[in-house]
């Protein structure tokens, strides 16, 4: 692409609702490894009500999150006040994240008590070949985290 042409999207970031934010934060960022770059309170004229279609009577937190190279790569909507339907199943979406060590990150996942899915054997089309673990947050959220050895990403 030549340098004055822009792509016709730009992806910006993932956001997962959540029930508390605090209790996503343990897991977000104390094992991920994420960092707020800004968290808002609630906001009853918030454009995420109408297009995640959230309740009025509901109270909205709102939390961007950095990596160490990538700003606001991630996002945390807080419905509060609410109960919140069970995501239904099979689950419809997830976030992907390269570790390169996801023995602590599978660690820090049981120590909070989140579900962490059998290790698999990862091979790729270019035939390289790493490990593949899914974990499921405190809302029922999916993150499928893997590696590859040392040298080979």
């Amino acid at each position: 692409m030549a340098v004055s042409e822009q792509a016709p999207v730009r992806f910006q970031r993932a956001n997962f609702i959540v029930a508390d934010l605090d209790r996503a934060l343990t897991f977000y960022e104390g094992v991920l490894g994420f960092e707020i770059e800004y968290r808002l309170g609630d906001n009853p004229d918030s454009y995420s009500r109408p297009v995640f279609d959230i309740p009025d009577e509901a109270q909205l937190g709102f939390v961007t999150l950095n990596l160490p190279n990538q700003r606001r790569v991630m996002a945390l909507t807080e419905i509060g006040n609410v109960d919140l339907a069970p995501i239904p199943h099979p689950r419809r979406s997830a976030i992907v994240l390269e570790t390169h060590d996801p023995d602590a990150v599978m660690a820090g996942a049981r120590e909070l008590g989140l579900t962490v899915y059998e290790e698999e054997v990862l091979k790729t089309p270019d035939g390289r070949v790493g490990r593949e673990i899914g974990i499921v947050d405190f809302d029922d959220n999916l993150i499928v985290i893997y590696s590859f050895p040392e040298g080979t990403a």
